[in-house]
Parts: structure tokens; sequence; C-alpha cells
């Protein structure tokens, strides 16, 4: 794309423009550029050029930019947040977001402007040196000449622009652009001071500002009766542009129970109107019932009814009361971290670690065979037997899901494929449908009723990581088209019957949640403001969250 076709910059500034251009072209090129110069000399007006042309459709794609956060007044908590909405990318904070970052090979190119008037300066100097860090990131940063941040990024090797310097303006062209111009520029108005917020009030902290509250509680390390922890552990999702009800909801699920126990009712009572009501929630490191940890894995399908059944980083699965999150039982450790689990109809517990290993356990009090019978029927039990199928078709590609119905079990795997098993006939070969480009990241499942007589079908439901959600019986072809699709990687799925009919619960890399209505064609969202593991809908129509620092249980109003 030439640099005409991106239209002129103001003010001369052609050269300038053109070296930007060149600069995000060159792949040996400094990763970070610093567009620097005295006050009132056209650097925000250049890089509103830039990002006005590199967001447009069809732009090259060395050439596009894919996130814009000005820094005027912002904490980098609060550029964290900025940034990993923009980028797909959920994260708590800045170490996690780096983390994240790294683990997303995506080249992406940053625009950061008015990094001197940032609420921090020095700490997002700190942060733009981390992120230049990643050969996968390119940044353009604007900041004032002489400041302390200036030297400091300078000093890094970057690529610096000074546009108080005479090769960076056409002047022939600046006359030109003067002597055409009509419009006239007011001066800048004078920055009115942040509003005070009163860090102590949930209704304040929901109706206010959300990078104000951010920059307010970055600064202030007064707990404010567990409300500072709770911003801080979902404030990417508080910062959207929401309603306040929708922000006391997110406020609500992040508060531990250390809390002063009169924010509870009046975060709930300030919810009343959102899309779901909290039924409860268990942060890391609650008491009273304890938190269980890290969630990585989790289902209701095939347990006793009120339980649900999750494993942590660690690989130990624990069942759990689904009214309150209080603990059932516990399981032996897993080899591995586990990535998905299913239970099958002996109570046999299937388990795929992030390896793509598959194992078995059993859950706690699982009925098993004594006496003549334990003698007779000394081979392998029908579930090993799935289980050894099962097996037989990852040693092509390895596991990366797993589902199971009394109708089916499924297994995804890193090809795109999904290979379902018939329980009933559990030595038969796998019926197998290449249905994802790239790893299959989620499946869940159901037996959809054809009959009055009890006569079911499987229904299988895949999300991938290239962000579609399949359906496929495993009787008939897969559908030719997504039953959702969006520009990020789904993470969790979980299907079933509830009380206002099936059900469809899908979380996105993102961290976008949805619950679709199938039978009414309605959906809700909710962004919990951190990364979504697992979810488990439960026969009483609501849906439990598992994520790292939280267990949640929501249903919809």
């Amino acid at each position: 794309m030439s640099t005409a076709a991106w239209g002129r910059p103001a003010a001369g500034r052609e050269p300038a423009g053109a070296a930007l251009l060149a600069w995000l072209a060159d792949s040996s090129a400094p990763g970070l550029c610093v567009v620097t110069g005295g006050e009132g000399c056209g650097k925000s007006a250049l890089l509103a050029w830039l990002v006005r042309h590199g967001t447009r459709a069809g732009t090259e794609r060395e050439r596009a930019v894919h996130a814009f956060v000005p820094l005027g007044g912002l904490s980098a908590r609060g550029a964290v947040w900025t940034l990993a909405d923009q980028l797909g990318l959920v994260a708590r904070g800045p170490v996690e977001f780096l983390a994240r970052l790294a683990a997303d090979r995506r080249p992406v190119t940053v625009v950061l402007p008015d990094l001197h008037a940032a609420d921090d300066p020095s700490a997002l100097a700190d942060l733009v040196l981390a992120l230049n860090a990643h050969d996968h990131v390119r940044l353009v940063v604007e900041t004032r000449s002489g400041t302390a941040v200036q030297v400091q990024l300078a000093d890094s090797g970057a690529a610096v622009m000074d546009l108080d310097e005479p090769q960076w303006t056409d002047e022939a062209r600046r006359r030109s652009w003067d002597a055409t111009r009509t419009d006239t520029t007011a001066p800048p108005a004078r920055q009115q001071a942040a509003t005070v917020v009163e860090l102590d009030d949930p209704a304040a902290l929901c109706a206010a500002d959300p990078w104000q509250v951010t920059a307010a509680f970055d600064a202030d390390p007064e707990e404010h009766g567990g409300l500072r922890a709770a911003w801080l552990r979902a404030g990417q999702s508080l910062c959207r542009d929401q309603e306040a009800a929708e922000r006391a909801l997110v406020l609500l699920t992040a508060l531990g129970d250390a809390a002063d126990p009169r924010l509870r009712p009046e975060l709930a009572r300030l919810a009343a109107t959102a899309g779901w009501q909290l039924e409860w929630s268990r942060v890391r490191g609650d008491m009273v019932p304890p938190w269980p940890g890290p969630v990585f894995a989790m289902t209701t399908a095939g347990l006793p009814a009120g339980q649900a059944l999750l494993a942590d980083h660690e690989g130990v699965p624990r069942t759990v009361d689904t009214t309150d999150g209080t603990p059932v039982g516990r399981l032996p450790q897993l080899p591995g971290r586990p990535a998905a689990l299913c239970v099958l109809a002996d109570s046999t517990v299937l388990a795929l670690d992030d390896q793509g290993h598959l194992h078995e356990t059993v859950l706690p009090g699982a009925p098993r065979p004594t006496g003549l019978a334990a003698l007779l029927d000394d081979g392998p039990t029908p579930a090993q037997r799935l289980t050894d199928t099962l097996r037989t078709q990852l040693a092509r590609s390895p596991g990366t899901a797993l589902c199971a119905t009394p109708g089916v079990v499924a297994v995804g795997a890193s090809d795109g494929t999904v290979h379902a098993v018939t329980p009933m006939s559990p030595d038969e070969p796998a019926r197998t449908a290449a249905l994802h480009t790239g790893p299959i990241t989620a499946l869940t499942a159901f037996d959809l009723p054809v009959a009055d007589d009890g006569v079911t079908v499987p229904l299988l439901y895949s999300g991938g990581a290239d962000g579609r959600v399949r359906a496929w019986s495993p009787a008939a072809d897969p559908q030719p088209t997504p039953v959702a699709e969006r520009a990020s990687p789904v993470t969790a799925l979980s299907a079933g019957r509830t009380p206002r009919g099936l059900a469809l619960a899908v979380a996105w890399a993102d961290g976008l949640v949805e619950l679709c209505l199938l039978d009414g064609g309605e959906t809700r969202h909710l962004w919990p403001g951190t990364a979504v593991n697992a979810l488990a809908l439960t026969a009483g129509g609501s849906l439990l969250i598992g994520t790292d620092d939280r267990l949640l249980c929501l249903r919809p109003q």
C-alpha cells in the first residue's frame, strides 16, 4: 500500500509519516519507536493519522495497528486491561498480561500516545520496555521531549523520531497546508482534575469512571472493606462500558468472604436489574466454605444431582455441592495437569491431561462387583474397553478435549478431529469427524430425545482454537455451518437440559461467557474479568464458571 493511499499527514509531516511506514515494514528495525518533541509540535496528530489508516479494512498486515491506548491519566494496570481487551486477551495485571502475550505469538503493533501524561509514567515506561522484549510486538510510543521517561526509552536502543528536528517536516507542504486550512482549532482545554471517588461506597464505585477508580485503588493500599481486592481481581471486566448494575454484579462475584459483611447485600441490591443473579462464589483465600482451588476442568454430567466434579492445577479431582460450593469428596491425584474430565455411567472418571494422555479413576462409593460375579468377570470392564478404544484414536493425534453422556463418549484431538464411541458398544471403531482447523479446545454433549419411548440421539458440540463452535451427531454428517463463531478461541463448553429447555454455554479466550437458551433463542452474556477454564450447567439451570481464582454459580435472571 502506497503512502498516497493512506492520505497525507497534517502540517507537512509527510517525511515523518513515510518514515513510520518504512519502520513498520522493516523487520530488522528496533521494535520500539519513540515519537517525541516539544508541547504542541504535532505528535498526537501524527499518531492519530497512523492509527486511523492502520485500522482500516484491507491495510497490509505489516502496517496494521492492533491496539491504541492513550495513556493520559491511566495507571499501568488500567493500560494493561485496555491493551488486553483490544488484543483479545484476559489478564488480572501486568505480569499475567505479559505471560499471555508471550504465549500468543500473533504479530501485533501497539500505539501508545501521551506517556508523559500517564498516572505513573515511570511504571508505564517499564511496561513498554517489558513489551519491547517480545519480538512479535512492535510499539509506537509518544512522549514529550526532556521528560525522564523519554530518556529512559531512548536509552533502550529504540528508534527515536524527534518532531522538533527539521527533517521530519516538508516546509513547502506545511505552508500549503496552513494556507488551505479553513477550520479553527481551539486551544486545548485545561485537563480537569480527576473526580474524587468514595472508595468505600459500592454505589459510587459502580457509577464512577472505572479508570479513575482503578488508578485510585492502585495508589491506595487500604482494602476498603474488601472492595479494593475485588476490583483489582475483576477490573478488566469492570472497566468495560456497561450499566452500573452489571458492574455491581461482576464486583459481587469477586468479593471474598473476608470482606465487610454489609457489602454483599448492598452489591446484590445494586445488581438486581443485571442479566444474571449470583447464587454463590468462592474466591481464592475464602475459608467458609473453603475455596476449592484453581478450576482447570469441571463437569456435572454423570454425577449425582447437586454435585460437580472439578480438578485443580495439580490434578486433584474434587466433588463439590452445587448449592454452595461446599466440598463433598476428593479423588486420588491424577498424573499431569487435567485438561478435561468426564464421568461414565458406571462411575468411572476419565481425565485427559495437558499432554493428551487419558487416565482413569473411580468416584468414591462407586459400586464394585463382589463375590462370584467378581471371580467370573476378571476381564476388562466395558469402561476399560471403551478407554482402550479412545486411546487407539489418540495414538494418531494427542487428545485435547473430552466429554461423556450415557449415549456417547468423545475425545477431541489436536488435529481438529472428534472421535465418538458408543458406551453400549465399546469395542466398535470410533466414528470420527474433522470439525476444526487447529486443535479442539472444548467438547460437550447431551442425549437428545427423538421419540416418546425414551429413544435418544447424542448431540456433540465442539469448540476450537479457530473460534468456532460446531454441532455433530455421530449418526449423521456434521452441520455445515458453525453454531457460533468469533475471532477468539473457545476455552470451555457445557450443554444440557435446564428448566428453560436445552442450553449451551460457551467461554471464549477473550473473557466472554455466553449462555444460549436454545429453545427460546435467547443469549445471555457475562465478562467475569478473568480467563475462564471450565463451565458446567446444573439441572436447575445455573451455570458454574471455573477460573484460576474463582468458582462462580450464576443463574440467568
